[in-house]
This record gives structure tokens, C-alpha cells and sequence, in this order.
């Protein structure tokens, strides 16, 4: 099964995030399959970058987006 999900970045106390897809048995900061954006917490606001297009021809082709990266792309539209 394929996910959408967050893959961590960063240093420590300091995290950013790359939004990606992945095989849901690969490790979190695992083999990829292809990046679709990036998730920066530190700025004020949060940045929020997201290629819109190829998220939804993953969610098409079956990719399941996990809670966090749902809402993250929501925030983003």
C-alpha cells in the first residue's frame, strides 16, 4: 500500500518535514517514491508548500494520505 505522509528533516528541536509518497512498510525516512511538497513548523505562520496536481493524481492511483498530511493539504488549498 502506498501512503502520503510526512518524512522528517532537520535538525534536532528544529524539525521540517517533506511532504512524500512512500511504501507504508518502508521506514519513515525510508526509500521514497517521489516528493510532493515541504512542511516548515518552525516559521510563524507555518510554511506550507504543496504541488497540488500531483497530490491528486496520487490520491487517484490509490495513495492513502495519513490524518496529519489530510490536513496539512487542506490548510494549504
Amino acid at each position: 500500500m502506498v501512503k502520503i505522509r510526512l518524512q522528517r528533516q532537520g535538525k534536532k528541536k528544529a524539525p521540517f518535514y517533506h511532504i512524500v509518497v512512500a511504501d507504508s512498510k518502508s521506514p519513515r525516512d525510508g526509500k521514497i517514491i517521489e516528493q510532493l511538497g515541504t512542511y516548515d513548523p518552525m516559521t510563524n505562520p507555518a510554511t506550507i508548500v504543496v504541488d497540488k496536481e500531483k497530490v491528486e493524481k496520487w490520491i487517484k492511483n490509490g495513495a492513502k494520505p495519513t490524518d496529519t498530511v489530510k490536513a496539512l493539504i487542506e490548510k494549504a488549498k
